[in-house]
């Protein structure tokens, strides 16, 4: 699956992308004057081959969650369970995610990728008879709580990664089976109407694999891709920046093999998310990113397939020093930034009228032709 769906991405369509040029250059404003709305508005039309490109009307969140063996290293102040309990907060509706997902009318899917606490513990869970986490590389099973609210998938790779300083994080089946969940719900969500897709994340200690990923990839030392995460204190984000730079220096990672970098540091959250961006770039299908846990698997993806950067649209800039590293190494220009680095896809909701204005422009503004409007 990993391979056909790589091969499957494909460049942006030029001959789509100058009929957008061409158009922005004959819309009732000054050229230029919505700024980068207008390069975007031609990059989505290469991705969707055609001018105007369609309406993202339907947009569709996936929070991918997991724990990690790293946590024992001290790099987070909260406990590993807060993972599952914040899941059962995603179900019940009473999350930051949920309260902008609700604004901006898009659907939330929560996949447990890798959750160490058995969900159906977790005492914040709705009732809706989770499912027990399935064996490797087991087919996705989805648990709807409410056919009109957020949705548990479960699609548990492991209970968890293992420690990146100690050994690596997955095994390649693990990392693979863990893309390949991300694909799979890229597709599910594509062919249920999804015209858009939003990375969400949620994990304890994810921030620290998320380093690991951007210094892997881009190059950058350990200190300038590791940020506070939840907001750790100085010992600890010393603490933090010392378990990166050992996982580093003991692994290796070589960006030439992505899948080799998302065994040796990465979280199984992190792979599902790079699978969620490649299944979406062979639909040609946008994917709006969220904070640094997010940009850290579009590394990883665009490793994969260089081709997949024309799906992705960065939403924010996390205040995550990580994210601005990953940010710059992909060509991507942050549509908003507000200092957020709460994850889960908040920062990608609140850029979402953005991307859908940008397209909205090419669909409803008047030409000067057509509104008898003189032209300079």
């Amino acid at each position: 699956m990993l391979e056909s769906t790589v091969t499957a991405i494909r460049p942006l369509d030029e001959t789509a992308m100058a009929a957008a040029r061409e158009l922005q250059g004959r819309l009732t404003k000054p050229a230029g004057s919505l700024g980068a709305l207008e390069p975007l508005s031609v990059r989505l039309a290469g991705l969707a081959g055609t001018c105007p490109p369609p309406l993202p009307d339907q947009a569709a969140v996936a929070i991918f969650a997991g724990d990690h063996g790293v946590h024992a290293q001290g790099v987070s102040p909260w406990p590993q369970e807060v993972t599952a309990q914040m899941i059962g907060n995603f179900l019940a509706g009473g999350a930051v995610v949920n309260a902008f997902a609700r604004q901006a009318g898009a659907s939330v899917t929560v996949v447990d990728v890798g959750v160490a606490t058995p969900l159906a513990a977790t005492p914040a869970a709705p009732a809706a008879d989770p499912v027990a986490p399935p064996a490797l590389a087991a087919d996705v099973v989805a648990t709807p709580a409410d056919p009109d609210g957020p949705r548990l998938v479960a699609a548990n790779v492991r209970a968890g990664t293992r420690d990146m300083t100690v050994t690596a994080a997955l095994t390649r089946d693990e990392a693979r089976a863990a893309v390949e969940t991300g694909i799979r719900i890229a597709a599910e969500l594509i062919d249920a109407g999804a015209g858009i897709l939003l990375t969400g994340d949620m994990g304890i200690g994810n921030t620290t694999p998320a380093a690991a990923l951007v210094a892997a990839f881009t190059g950058a030392d350990a200190a300038a891709a590791t940020g506070r995460g939840t907001g750790v204190d100085d010992a600890t984000y010393a603490r933090k920046v010392e378990v990166v730079r050992a996982a580093l220096e003991r692994h290796a990672p070589d960006p030439a093999d992505p899948l080799g970098v998302l065994a040796a540091v990465g979280g199984l959250e992190h792979a599902a998310l790079a699978g969620l961006i490649l299944g979406a770039a062979a639909r040609r299908v946008p994917v709006l990113l969220d904070g640094v846990i997010a940009v850290s698997a579009a590394l990883a993806a665009a490793a994969f397939a260089p081709d997949a950067v024309g799906a992705m649209v960065a939403g924010h800039r996390s205040a995550e020093p990580g994210a601005t590293a990953a940010l710059r190494h992909l060509g991507l220009d942050p549509l908003i930034d507000l200092g957020l680095r709460l994850g889960e896809g908040t920062g990608a909701l609140l850029a979402l009228p953005v991307v859908t204005g940008a397209v909205r422009v090419l669909h409803d503004v008047a030409t000067f032709d057509a509104a008898g409007v003189a032209e300079k």
